[in-house]
């Protein structure tokens, strides 16, 4: 009998561009090797998903040369990886429920994105022991 691959779970709490990019490409390399993954979205990642932000690199300051770099490389997207990762069907989003308040965009709770809401109660069961972390 084998022992199951460990899981990797992802932490998104910015929202800036290259941080959510890293995070899903994490996430990808896992699903890749046949891992499972756990991408969870906090605060300004919840609303860069909420809001569809997903398509087109928007740097912080502006860093044109990366962007084309980005594009003349095909990079994938943060759209294009989130759907390379559902398609593996060995990842999840989902969204932290007291973000979503904090942000006030209950209201946008089923738009974007994400499979599920949970607070940190599930998060930290669903997580609990788990090695391969990624906080960004």
């Amino acid at each position: 009998m084998s022992t199951p691959t460990p899981k990797v779970v992802v932490f998104l709490h910015s929202g800036d561009y290259d941080r959510v990019h890293q995070g899903l490409s994490i996430a990808a390399a896992a699903v890749a090797s046949g891992r499972r993954a756990e991408v969870y979205l906090f605060w300004w990642a919840l609303e860069r998903f909420l809001q569809g932000r997903l398509d087109e690199p928007d740097f912080t300051p502006p860093r044109e040369d990366v962007a084309d770099r980005l594009e003349t490389r095909r990079f994938p997207t943060l759209r294009g990886l989130l759907e390379h990762l559902r398609e593996s069907g060995l990842c999840t989003v989902q969204g932290c429920t007291g973000s979503l308040g904090a942000l006030g965009a209950e209201a946008q709770a089923g738009q974007g994105p994400v499979d599920g809401w949970v607070g940190w109660s599930a998060i930290l069961q669903r997580t609990a022991g788990v090695v391969d972390r990624f906080y960004l």
